[in-house]
This record gives structure tokens, C-alpha cells and sequence, in this order.
């Protein structure tokens, strides 16, 4: 019922930079968070950045002064900008929301299908 549409992943040289951006939709009554997450083989997805509905911010320490997450909320979109990036940094990357839908009692988390991005060393 909450579609969740991710773009702007691809492949990069190391120290380069890449925009993703997630535009959620669907009968919401109310967005509370929307963040990133990244899984790459035999690891566990792991917290990106995450920011709140008032604009609070929680970042990874492996993406401090490197990432910057950001939101829209009359568009209803997140976008995290990563700068300097590194062959680490190479994932699926995973648009995340919790929301409340209309005529809900409590939220609930959605995820998008995943991008990829690359970083060559």
C-alpha cells in the first residue's frame, strides 16, 4: 500500500560522489522517519542515515562529514548525498520509511527494492 521508488545509484571512482534519491507514496497520514540503509554479501544491513520529521539527524560514524541526508516533506522524498566515496562504501542501498497510513493506529517500517552503488578503488 506505501510504494517506495529509489534512483541514482551506479558506479564511481573512488573519491567520487553520487545522489540517491527515494520518493515515497501512497494513502499516509503521516511520514515519521525516512532513512538509508545499505547490505553488502555476509553482512547485515546497516543504518546509513536517518532523519526525523523535524529534521534530526542520525548518521553512521563510518559516513560522518561524508554523507548528508536530507528531506522534502511537501514532495515526500529523502535524498542522501555521498561525497568522497570509498570501495567500502560499495552496497545495495535500501530507502526506508516508517509512516503511518490513513486510518491507522501506529506506524509501521517500508522499504524500497534496493540500488545499487559501486565504488571502484
Amino acid at each position: 500500500q506505501v510504494q517506495l521508488v529509489e534512483s541514482g545509484g551506479g558506479l564511481v571512482q573512488y573519491g567520487g560522489s553520487l545522489r540517491l534519491s527515494c520518493a515515497v507514496s501512497g494513502s499516509i497520514f503521516n511520514i515519521i522517519t525516512m532513512g538509508w540503509y545499505r547490505q553488502t554479501p555476509g553482512k547485515q544491513r546497516e543504518l546509513v542515515a536517518l532523519i526525523n520529521s523535524l529534521g534530526s539527524t542520525n548518521y553512521a560514524d563510518s559516513v560522518k562529514g561524508r554523507f548528508t541526508i536530507s528531506r522534502d516533506n511537501a514532495k515526500s522524498t529523502v535524498d542522501l548525498q555521498m561525497n568522497s566515496l570509498k570501495p567500502e562504501d560499495t552496497a545495495v542501498y535500501y530507502c526506508n520509511t516508517e509512516v503511518v497510513i490513513n486510518y491507522g493506529t501506529r506506524s509501521y517500517p517500508y522499504w524500497g527494492q534496493g540500488t545499487q552503488v559501486t565504488v571502484s578503488s
